[in-house]
């Protein structure tokens, strides 16, 4: 009869065993999915930006191929001006 009781009870060990693997194993399953999902978002919220990014540079390589922009950097960074214009500098007094 102990014997029977015995080989119930280990049965039911390795039942609950078993179980408990499955168990773990669906949990870390889980856990792998939602960090894998906030990844995607991450992932697809970074490729926004740089379409964004890449979109306003895309538009500034248009804008640098025209003479407005050409006259528009001679003038800031060479401080060139045009035949006629006259030069009026303000500064400011302390």
């Amino acid at each position: 009869m102990r014997a029977i009781k015995k080989q119930i009870t280990l049965k039911r060990l390795v039942i609950v065993f078993i179980f408990a693997i499955f168990v773990f194993n669906y949990v870390k399953q889980e856990i792998t999915i939602k960090r894998i999902k906030e990844d995607i978002v991450n992932s697809q919220e970074h490729l926004d930006e740089l379409e964004n990014k890449n979109s306003k540079l895309e538009a500034d390589i248009k804008r640098a191929g025209s003479n407005e922009y050409f006259e528009y950097q001679a003038r800031k960074r060479l401080g060139m001006i045009k035949e006629g214009e006259k030069v009026v500098n303000s500064q400011k007094q302390n």
